[in-house]
């Protein structure tokens, strides 16, 4: 099939692999144009640009696609099929209706759970028991476009958005490429009115561990922002990541390190961190930062 591919992020790279892979054309690659990045603050080119270059596939950047001009590049493509997959950009109605078979939509959750910007982070964030992946055909809508295929997960207990993201990221990859195989047999199933949530764009304001919250509460927080842009609290007026973590048995004032393995007790319960980073500093096991940090039974992880 002709296919444009549209994609920003390292969670799209899987995909645009999977496409070429096939053996399917891609005509061309939209993505999200080079951003500033690293202490330089140089413009540095995104994840899927950087693979359709070394594929030697033709990319394109352009801020709208509500323009004539970026409409009529587009429809030029007399492409089959776009395959999206978080790009970063709203699709008007003209560029939704040019590809024959329409724009297809790979979002990482059961639809309609989970509607939005960061479904990956809520899921792991609200406790949800599964996940999965949603093949979806893109309307005007944010996410509600009827879905032809969808694969599930369960979520482990441990499980971060950083590694569920790339289980998620290799599972769209598998099911765009059966969907496309499968797209003249596949039927349309319109997304359910119940059990709609959205999964509003992360705010750092939320990042601050509260340490009063039940230890489910933190665990999740801790695993669902690892890694970006990551819970946090001070040591001595300095801010230390949490990156990892696991429900433990404990009590005490919430806050307060109650062994050496870093164990640290909550509103109810306790959690033991198990990965955590120093502002500027390269994440650690805890084992490792705790051999230099030295944090002692009793400190109280609560203060500025």
């Amino acid at each position: 099939m002709r296919i444009i591919f549209m994609g920003t992020p390292d969670f799209s790279v899987p995909v645009l692999d999977a496409l070429v892979t096939a053996g399917h054309d891609v005509v061309a690659v939209y993505c999200q144009p080079p951003r500033p990045a690293g202490r330089g603050k140089k413009d540095r080119p995104s994840p899927v640009q950087v693979r359709a270059e070394a594929l030697g596939l033709e990319v394109r950047h352009p801020v709208s696609l509500k323009t004539e001009a970026a409409q009529a590049e587009f429809a030029a493509l007399q492409a089959d099929v776009a395959v999206v997959v978080a790009y970063g950009l709203i699709l008007p109605q003209a560029i939704l209706d040019m590809p024959v078979q329409g724009c297809l939509n790979i979002h990482a959750s059961l639809l309609p759970r989970w509607r939005g910007a960061a479904p990956i982070h809520r899921a792991i964030m609200a406790g949800d028991s599964h996940t999965g992946v949603c093949i979806m055909q893109m309307e005007a809508g944010l996410d509600t476009g009827p879905v032809l295929m969808r694969a599930q997960t369960q979520i482990a207990p441990e499980e971060t958005t950083a590694m569920l993201h790339d289980r998620l990221s290799a599972m769209g990859a598998q099911a765009i490429v059966a969907a496309l195989d499968q797209l003249p047999d596949l039927t349309p199933v319109p997304q359910p009115d119940d059990g709609v949530t959205y999964a509003t764009k992360i705010d750092k304001a939320e990042a601050r561990i509260d340490w009063t919250k039940p230890a489910v509460d933190v665990d999740r927080l801790i695993r669902g922002l690892s890694p970006f842009p990551g819970a946090w609290f001070a040591l001595d007026g300095v801010r230390i990541k949490a990156l990892g973590s696991r429900v433990a048995h404990g009590a005490g004032a919430a806050g307060r390190v109650l062994d050496a393995d870093l164990t640290v007790a909550c509103g109810t319960g306790a959690i033991t961190l198990t990965r955590l980073q120093r502002a500027g500093k390269a994440a650690q096991d805890a084992d490792v930062f705790q051999s230099g940090a030295q944090i002692a039974v009793g400190t109280d992880l609560s203060g500025d």
